[in-house]
Order: structure tokens, then C-alpha cells, then sequence
């Protein structure tokens, strides 16, 4: 064999892998039909129909909350301490003009009393449902989930429901919580009094 078609056979080796890496992003991306759009009223869109305000996952039952650049409890840019029921740090977030009401208890209680997409028991989910929008096929630069309908997601830090007892560095706070970061698609832990981005979700 020459090494002109050593060279040749070699790149369409490359090229074939790249086009498979491709083809998986995208189809790990649209979700394969896994995901459905709903609007504000639980009806379902259409794939390629918006806005939507909040996904069904079919693969495992759970609604969540979807995200929106328009500076309402649901902006995607605004971030949350960790309270609830009186555990954690109250009002420590970054929600722009909202200050006095920035903390994951607040944005619960207020979106349940907004009965978003019908549904008034959305909470903050564990670290496994969390686990469930990780994409590691994700487009380069974007955050680890299907973010054709997981809109604005940040990749940074997301919190769950569950605590636990601080280590290291942070050890003379007590205690924090577990967060998914979707920039690592890793969990990681924080400090109650941290700001984090947070995606509700509903079980049924």
C-alpha cells in the first residue's frame, strides 16, 4: 500500500467517526422523541411548535419546569439560595429585581400558586431525576443536557432536594445540598448560602 492511499483511506477513517459523533449529538439532542413540549395549559405542542412552558419526559413520567429569558420567576439567569421549610438560607439568589424573594422555597411556593401547566406540586427534584437530563453527548460549548427543549439551561451548578453534612473548606457551615453541575455533568456540593440555578420538577 502507498502512503498516498495509507493517507486517503486514513482520513476517510476520520471523517466516517466524525459524522457518527454528529449524527449521535443530534439525536441525543432532539431526545429521540423521549421529550414532549407542553404550554402553559399541560396541552402538547408539536416538536417544532413554542413556547413551551414545561417537558414531559416519557422515559420516566416526570414534568419540569421549563426556563425563559423574560425576567419572571422562571428566567433561566436567575439563581436561588437553598430553603426550605426553614432549613437553609433565606433571600441569598440573584434574581434581579426581586431580592427580598430569592430562594429556592420562594420560587416553589410561587410557582405552585401560578399552577404552571396545571400542576401545583412542583419541587425541587433529587439528585437521580436531576441525573436524568444529562446529555454527555451535548453539543461543544453547550450545557451537558437536551437543550432543544431544556431552554436556557446554565451550565453551572443546579440544585436538588437532598442535604448533606459539609466537608473541606466549607465545614464550618454545617450543612449544604448536592447540586448537578451541567457544565461538568458531575454533582457537586454547596453551601446552603450559595446561589444556584434551579429546574422544578413535578411527578405526576
Amino acid at each position: 500500500m502507498t502512503k498516498r492511499v495509507f493517507l486517503f483511506l486514513l482520513l476517510i477513517f476520520i471523517t466516517a467517526l466524525y459524522c457518527i459523533k454528529i449524527n449521535k449529538q443530534t439525536l441525543d439532542v432532539v431526545g429521540e422523541e423521549r421529550f414532549i413540549k407542553l404550554d402553559v395549559d399541560a396541552k402538547a405542542l408539536a416538536k417544532f411548535q413554542g413556547p413551551w412552558h414545561c417537558i414531559l419526559d416519557k422515559k420516566t413520567g416526570l414534568t419540569w419546569e421549563n426556563k425563559t429569558s423574560t425576567e419572571t420567576i422562571h428566567d433561566g439567569y436567575w439563581s436561588y439560595s437553598w430553603y426550605l421549610d426553614g432549613k437553609g438560607t433565606q433571600n441569598r439568589g440573584d434574581c434581579y429585581f426581586e431580592q427580598s424573594r430569592c430562594d429556592v422555597s420562594d420560587l416553589i411556593k410561587r410557582t405552585n400558586q401560578e399552577n404552571l401547566c396545571q400542576r401545583n406540586n412542583w419541587r425541587l427534584p433529587t439528585v437521580k431525576e436531576l441525573n436524568t437530563l444529562i446529555n454527555h453527548n451535548a453539543l461543544d460549548g453547550r450545557a451537558t443536557t437536551y437543550n432543544d427543549y431544556f431552554l436556557q439551561t446554565q451550565p453551572s451548578h443546579y440544585w436538588t432536594a437532598e442535604t448533606i453534612k459539609l466537608s473541606g473548606f466549607f465545614a464550618h457551615l454545617g450543612q449544604g445540598a448536592i447540586t448537578i453541575n451541567f457544565g461538568s455533568a458531575q454533582p457537586d456540593i454547596l453551601p446552603f448560602n450559595q446561589a444556584a440555578f434551579v429546574r422544578l420538577v413535578s411527578s405526576h
